[in-house]
């Protein structure tokens, strides 16, 4: 918070990891100030908080997550009445063709191999069950302002297309670029100038040569599923998600869970807090709070044979 009150920035980055990142988010908002958004959970927990505040102060919010950066250059191409739809790509992680009967097996460090993006511990086991892609679709409904049945996830392996906006004439718009961090952040930094690149941060077209996409399986990967009901539901549905799954993911990686009973936590966690809803910053981390302790108990509750 400090850094924000006291550095006198005209732009903020927001990259710290989880609600911790939240008050001093939003008073960067409330101040006015042009945000590069890189935490995700900014949105997923307070997303309709902040975008009203933004609405009222000015701020400009620059999505730093590669979909959402590929979004917001999408949206470029055409007047907001004139979209159709938002399409993000998810690459389907470590388990996309991994049987769902052999998922109870899966073990830590099998879902800490991403195929194609290099991530700290937590993102990238959310990235093996989805639940990053359906973080990301609370996320895109808060910051573009779409309801969560005009925003769809596509299942692309190769990591090459980041996001897609299908406009009403039939056109779809895609951003490509490599698997690579440092084009989103530099665009959010940047915008809406567009600096030169070096040779080696650009996209080959032998690396994109085969574009594959399919649609997610959500009966395998039920959390993205969980996050489209939390993006309906709005309030602190997003608070309560993103806190039950960091509680539940933290059990994974300590052996206490098996894989698939992640899910199972964050259901519970999302049925015992149904209809909770926020009215300010303090209120969200109520929640958050409230939801860590509710997942706490149901990782401990777990039967024998969903540890691992």
């Amino acid at each position: 918070m400090a850094a924000v009150l006291d550095a006198g920035a005209d732009c903020v980055v927001s990259a710290a990891v989880g609600v911790v990142g939240l008050p001093a988010t939003f008073e960067a908002v409330r101040r006015g100030l042009r945000v590069a958004l890189a935490n995700k959970e900014v949105l997923v927990a307070a997303g309709e908080l902040v975008m009203d505040e933004a609405a009222r102060s000015g701020a400009e919010l620059l999505p730093v997550d590669s979909e959402h950066n590929g979004v917001h250059q999408c949206l470029r191409a055409g007047r907001r009445e004139e979209v159709e739809r938002i399409i993000l790509t998810a690459s389907g992680g470590p388990f996309r063709t991994t049987p769902a009967a052999e998922l109870s097996s899966i073990t830590p460090e099998q879902a800490l191999k991403h195929p194609t993006w290099k991530m700290g511990d937590r993102i990238t086991i959310d990235s093996s069950t989805l639940m990053n892609k359906g973080f990301e679709v609370i996320e895109a409904c808060r910051l573009f302002r779409f309801g969560p049945e005009r925003v769809q996830v596509v299942v692309h392996p190769q990591s090459i297309v980041h996001a897609m906006v299908e406009y009403r004439d039939g056109s779809v718009i895609a951003q490509l670029g490599p698997p690579d961090m440092k084009l989103p952040i530099r665009y959010a930094l940047d915008h809406p100038r567009r600096e030169q690149a070096p040779a080696d941060r650009r996209l080959t077209w032998e690396a994109a040569r085969n574009l594959d996409f399919e649609p997610p399986d959500y009966d395998k990967f039920p959390l993205l599923r969980l996050a489209y009901r939390a993006a309906e539901r709005g309030g602190a549905a997003g608070a309560i998600l993103n806190a039950a799954d960091e509680v539940a993911v933290g059990a994974f990686l300590e052996r206490k869970i098996s894989y698939p009973a992640i899910a199972r936590v964050v259901e519970g966690v999302l049925e015992k807090l149904d209809g909770a809803t926020n009215a300010s910053i303090e209120e969200t981390l109520d929640w958050d709070r409230r939801a860590r302790s509710a997942a706490g108990e149901l990782c401990a509750a777990q039967p024998a044979a969903s540890r691992v």
